[in-house]
This record gives C-alpha cells, structure tokens and sequence, in this order.
C-alpha cells in the first residue's frame, strides 16, 4: 500500500512538473515565481525536485522483485508523459512524439526513473549484507 501511495504522489509531481510554465504564468498572475517554480514557493521548489530523485528510489527500495521496481518507479514517468505528449498533439501536431529532440528528452526521463528504482532495488540488498 505504501509503494501506491508513494508512486501515486510522484506522479502527480511529475504532471506538475510537465505543465508548461505559460500556464503558471496565466493561472498564478500575482506568483513572481510562477514560471520557474509552477505553483509551488520558491522555498519549497528544491524540495520538490528532491523529492523527484528520492520517490522512485524509495519505491525501488520497497519492491521485493527487480521487474516490479522497475514498472512503479517509471511509471509516474509513462502516465505523465503519455498525458504531456497528447495534450502536446492537439497542439503542435502528431509527430511531436518522434522529433529527434523531445524522444531524446521522453527517453532521459524514463531511463533515470528507471536508474533510480534500480538504485533503490540494489540498496535493499546492500543494506540486507550488512
């Protein structure tokens, strides 16, 4: 239950994360900090980002099989993408996905949620040995 909880709160930072600062800027008018930091305070911005990093390696510490740490640490990234990518059609078109830049940047993203759930699963053991 505390894996869903954990991967339910690092996707709804990652659909934060992806909203574009144009809408921060639209829907907080009087935040100075709006289009850098989204609807959080500067203050609590790094927090947020830590946050980031530690949510997918905790759920990888969690998860008893590598293949399950795997699927719930990225899988806030695939919700919030697939959700990013089609809003972003509506918009800029359908080959959005495929421009040589935005796989590159979809790929980083999945691939360091990926990294940090392994991270995690290999931590179990290390701390396990000791």
């Amino acid at each position: 239950m505390l894996i869903i909880a954990l991967v339910v709160i690092e996707t709804i930072l990652v659909l934060l994360a992806l909203v574009p600062a144009q809408f921060w800027t639209r829907f907080l008018p009087n935040s100075t900090s709006a289009a850098l930091d989204g609807p959080f305070p500067p203050v609590v911005a790094p927090l947020v980002t830590l946050l980031l990093y530690v949510l997918p390696t905790m759920v990888g510490f969690l998860c008893r099989g590598w293949q399950r740490a795997l699927i719930f640490a990225t899988l806030p990234a695939w919700f919030g993408l697939g959700v990013f990518l089609v809003s972003a059609t509506f918009k800029i078109g359908p080959f959005y996905l495929v421009s040589a830049d935005h796989v590159t940047a979809n790929l980083s993203l999945l691939e360091l949620f990926a990294a940090l759930g392994a991270l995690g699963w290999l931590g179990r053991f290390t701390i396990k040995l000791k």
